[in-house]
């Protein structure tokens, strides 16, 4: 099987900032992205989702390197600063390059 090398980006975030993360994500070179609403705390704070400006997305980012890393330095410059979020990078290995 051809495998080839990509990364996953994934943001945990407010929902408000859904549409604008995804304009973000195609300006920058994303090919496509998948969103979850989700639920989740910490030590710090507890977002259940029960009520509209409590909701928390997932977002996932399946793109080169270079696109996952500009996208990452984008978020955590425009956004961390001012919302609630948590996002990493991981190595992926995809079957199919051409969707990426």
């Amino acid at each position: 099987m051809d495998k080839h090398a990509r990364t996953l980006l994934v943001i945990i975030t407010e929902a408000a900032l859904e549409k604008r993360l995804v304009a973000d994500s195609q300006r920058l070179g994303a090919q496509g992205y998948t969103v979850h609403d989700v639920r989740g705390g910490s030590r710090l704070s507890v977002r259940e989702a029960l009520w509209e400006a409590d909701r928390s997305i997932e977002m996932k980012v399946i793109a080169t390197p270079e696109v996952a890393d500009a996208m990452a330095r984008h978020v955590l410059a425009t956004y961390a600063p001012h919302y609630s979020l948590t996002l990493y990078l991981a190595g992926v290995e995809v079957l199919r390059p051409d969707k990426f």
